[in-house]
């Protein structure tokens, strides 16, 4: 039987309490249809104030019992300017099965608990949950928000939004390209998408344009920037204890930000990082100043202990600190610093 899309209008209450989905059978937005992806280049917001000016609208799509499963589908879109202080969803009590929200400031000011942090989110904040989770998110009495929301399902999707998760946390700044891309697919879906292949390529697209700005190359240099002083640091106190929370005192960052942030920029985490830079050291001293003692070069890298120190040794470089010098290894080991 031909796919028939079912377009229902819904009060966003009754809408997201579901985190269902519809589309009109419309076609793609004028944007998409005029203007080439690589346009998202351009700065300004476009489609977003095309996204706007379309007014406050959501859509559900309901798909043939039987269907299979896609791995990745929209299950919500709209956007909203909210007033109402009974705007408030719990991450815990939005059902057993599993989706993400995708929600972007525009405006105004929201809340999110995620687990035992509290964020306040205002312009140009992007918020990502996944559901069921241990978060909050809400309106606060007085206060006004603005905002555009992509919803989603599917293996793939849910792979992807927890990716960014686990490198970003819940909330994030997205270059203004992306955002506008985010709009245009919101846009799309509420004007079009009348297939269910055509509504998972749009859904698929939207948590690609995530996916690229934040491991995209831009997104490494300013996480590898931002750790640069903590390198610095640790690189001129190796004689010294350099515990992770004095490299999160330099970093500026909190300290679950700071570990993820470093073991992107770095590979390892941060413990980790000092103690290779430790022996690397030591394998230095070993080989270029043959006229200090071991245990002066354990000391000179940190190491309190000589048989601790000879004991890691060994387990990174398989001989001892003695047998490392003598037999001349670091000199064949070529470019490893």
């Amino acid at each position: 039987m031909p796919f028939k899309p079912e377009i229902r209008l819904f009060s966003s209450r009754s809408l997201l309490g579901r985190g269902s989905f519809a589309f009109s059978g419309e076609g793609l937005c004028a944007y998409s249809q005029a203007r080439p992806e690589k346009d998202y280049a351009f700065e300004g917001n476009f489609v977003l104030q095309d996204l706007i000016a379309n007014g406050q609208s959501m859509r559900t799509i309901s798909l043939p019992r039987g269907r299979q499963r896609l791995h990745a589908m929209p299950t919500s879109t709209g956007y909203e300017v909210r007033e109402d202080e009974a705007y408030d969803w719990d991450g815990r009590k939005r059902g057993q099965t599993p989706f993400t929200v995708l929600q972007h400031t525009i405006g105004g000011t929201g809340r999110l608990r995620y687990e035992s942090r509290d964020y306040r989110l205002q312009k140009n904040d992007t918020l990502l949950v996944l559901v069921p989770h241990n978060h909050r998110y809400w309106l606060a009495k007085g206060d006004r928000w603005e905002y555009f929301w992509i919803s989603m399902n599917g293996e793939e999707a849910l792979r992807i939004h927890k990716s960014i998760l686990g490198v970003s946390g819940p909330v994030f700044r997205l270059q203004p390209a992306t955002i506008d891309h985010l709009a245009d697919c919101s846009l799309r879906l509420i004007k079009g998408a009348a297939s269910p292949g055509a509504a998972s390529a749009v859904a698929y697209e939207a948590a690609m344009a995530l996916y690229d700005d934040v491991f995209g190359s831009h997104a490494f240099a300013e996480k590898q920037s931002a750790m640069q002083p903590v390198i610095d640091h640790i690189n001129a106190n190796l004689d010294k204890a350099l515990p992770v929370a004095d490299l999160v005192q330099i970093s500026g960052l909190s300290r679950a930000h700071f570990s993820r942030c470093f073991a992107d920029s770095e590979g390892i985490p941060p413990a980790e990082f000092v103690l290779q830079q430790r022996l690397q050291r030591a394998a230095k001293l070993l080989t270029k100043a043959d006229f200090l003692p071991v245990k002066e070069v354990a000391i000179m890298c940190g190491f309190e202990d000589t048989n601790y120190f000879s004991k890691v040794f060994r387990r990174c470089y398989g001989i001892t600190p003695s047998q490392f010098r003598t037999t001349g290894m670091y000199a064949s080991m070529g470019s490893r610093r």
